[in-house]
């Protein structure tokens, strides 16, 4: 991220109170910063082997499930979205384009995720967006979304 950082620590309760997700489907744990002028987030999601998903995917080689990364990903962009002053809708996934699973990610993983807003209106927007391990990069896509009125849902 950029030198125009503005540091935000939201911890799980924090997140809770933005996103609609609760578990096992809130996979966000941190959010580490966010540069609303580049449209940039940071967040955190610690994978543990208690996680639910590991007793069917793989079990004895436990990897966590792609789609699962793709939608903290997700998460971690409406978090952008909902600080960038749309915090009356709802982010809701339209479209995932490029997805490359370029790592598998496993019991003991840090994934950082990065999101970057391409896009972001009244009506939806996209982002770029990757996860890391370290250095490593394990996922990377675009997603599109589209912004609803919470009341709608």
């Amino acid at each position: 991220m950029g030198e125009q950082r503005k540091p935000f620590v939201f911890n799980a309760k924090d997140i809770e109170k933005i996103l609609p997700h609760r578990y096992p489907f809130l996979l966000v744990d941190r959010i580490l910063e966010i540069n609303l002028e580049e449209n940039e987030i940071l967040g955190v999601k610690n994978v543990t082997v208690n996680e639910p998903f590991f007793q069917g995917h793989f079990p004895g080689v436990p990897i966590m499930p792609g789609v699962l990364i793709l939608e903290a990903l997700a998460q971690t962009g409406g978090i952008l979205v909902h600080q960038k002053g749309y915090d009356k809708k709802i982010a809701v996934l339209l479209n995932i384009t490029g997805a490359k699973f370029r790592k598998p990610v496993v019991p003991g993983d840090v994934l950082l995720l990065h999101a970057k807003g391409l896009h972001v209106s009244g009506n939806g927007g996209k982002i770029q967006a990757k996860a890391m391990i370290g250095q490593a990069l394990a996922v990377e896509a675009e997603l599109s979304f589209a912004l609803v009125n919470k009341e709608q849902l």
